[in-house]
């Protein structure tokens, strides 16, 4: 492989985006070469010695590092300047990887209760079966992260924006608390993408994403990623993640490689698109309440703005009724997917509470402010004309 470029920590967002990371081999490609391989032969078996022991700085096998995967990860960290980042199959694999790789029998965990029901599972199921002490708080209340953080904790986890409910949190006075309680703060940061917010700039120690949301974009693979620095990598997650094997295929590395390139622009358009869409919805009559941070109407629309470059494509709203008035108005519509995917080209639709959000008890759903007639809206990039119309001939169904 040709040696890497050494001055792209001095690029411009755009052109890390297409260009970072980017390793070419004797045949001078265009394109980042795919490296279809699980394993690499050595020359002599004091190699493969040397290798194994840590000793010999090359690639052994590619649940442990591949060079599609390496171009991903360096470019994904180059985005984020992040010293290291972990390449994962999915994003729940990222998540999970990032609190189990960290937390041990007797530490503490204080989570936002507005979580993605997946990870509200890992969180708040599964890390207390390995013996760790887990404490919810409602996110937008900095009284109860304060309470929570007053009591020494291994770690804090928080999506910002929330799904789906678009809650926007204070990551800089939680960041703030959190290591005053000696905690390192991860952020789920698959709402904002980090073309719209930068947590490591707000405080957050470690980054989660699902790349197979926005950073993919067009509904064709899945992976994840870790972004943390290289002293916390080293002591926490090097081992765990190359021995769990949760390891992102060189195959889909190199379709969201592809996704980076276009990342920005999309999510530009994403935005406009969703603003459009959500000053339309915010005008209707079946629609009696609509979050998106976007709005001056949302609670923390003020902190949105302090923290995001914009507000993003989702948007949440209920519509008069309950369950069944939401799935007549889902099925009513002819142009707008049902799909609980998200970030994609394709404008996509939802029914939390039955899908997303299912696994999660009524009440404490309720309380999370998912109720039966709440529906997520993943906003695309079609012509948001089209999607007006489609809205609008599907509300009058209800």
């Amino acid at each position: 492989m040709a040696e890497r470029k050494l001055n792209q920590e001095n690029w411009r967002p755009a052109t890390k985006l297409v260009r970072g990371g980017q390793m070419r081999t004797q045949f001078q490609e265009t394109s980042e070469a795919l490296f279809l391989t699980s394993g690499y032969v050595y020359d002599e078996a004091e190699q493969a010695e040397l290798a194994f022991k840590g000793d010999l700085d090359r690639y052994v096998y590619s649940r442990f590092k591949n060079p599609t995967v390496s171009m991903f990860e360096e470019r994904m960290a180059l985005l984020e300047d992040a010293e290291i980042c972990h390449g994962t199959a999915t994003g729940m694999s990222a998540v999970f990887g990032a609190l189990s790789g960290v937390l041990c029998a007797g530490d503490r965990l204080v989570v936002s209760r507005a979580l993605f029901g997946s990870c509200r599972y890992v969180a708040c199921e599964v890390m207390p079966r390995y013996g760790v002490e887990v404490v919810v708080v409602d996110g937008a209340d900095l009284a109860q992260w304060k309470e929570a953080l007053r009591h020494e904790t291994k770690m804090v986890f928080l999506e910002s924006p929330s799904n789906p409910t678009l809650e926007i949190i204070d990551i800089p006075a939680v960041a703030e608390l959190a290591h005053k309680a000696g905690a390192k703060l991860v952020v789920d940061n698959v709402f904002a993408t980090p073309i719209l917010q930068s947590p490591f700039t707000l405080g957050a120690d470690i980054v989660v994403y699902s790349a197979t949301k926005h950073i993919d974009g067009q509904g064709r693979c899945l992976g994840g990623a870790i972004l943390c620095d290289a002293e916390f990598s080293e002591a926490n997650y090097v081992r765990f993640l190359r021995n769990t094997g949760p390891a992102l295929s060189p195959f889909n590395a190199w379709v969201l490689l592809k996704g980076l390139e276009t990342l920005a622009l999309r999510v530009q358009k994403h935005c406009e698109n969703a603003r459009t869409l959500a000053a339309f919805l915010e005008k209707q009559k079946a629609v009696p309440k609509i979050y998106y941070p976007g709005l001056a109407s949302h609670p923390q629309h003020a902190l949105a703005k302090a923290q995001m470059k914009d507000f993003g494509s989702i948007i949440a709203f209920e519509v008069d009724g309950g369950k069944k008035e939401a799935f007549r108005f889902l099925n009513a519509l002819k142009l707008i997917d049902i799909s609980n995917n998200l970030g994609d080209t394709k404008s996509l639709i939802t029914h939390p509470a039955t899908t997303t959000h299912q696994s999660v008890e009524e009440a404490e759903r309720r309380r999370m402010g998912i109720g039966d007639s709440l529906i997520r809206i993943s906003v695309g990039l079609e012509d948001v004309e089209d999607l007006k119309e489609d809205l609008s001939q599907a509300f009058e169904i209800i």
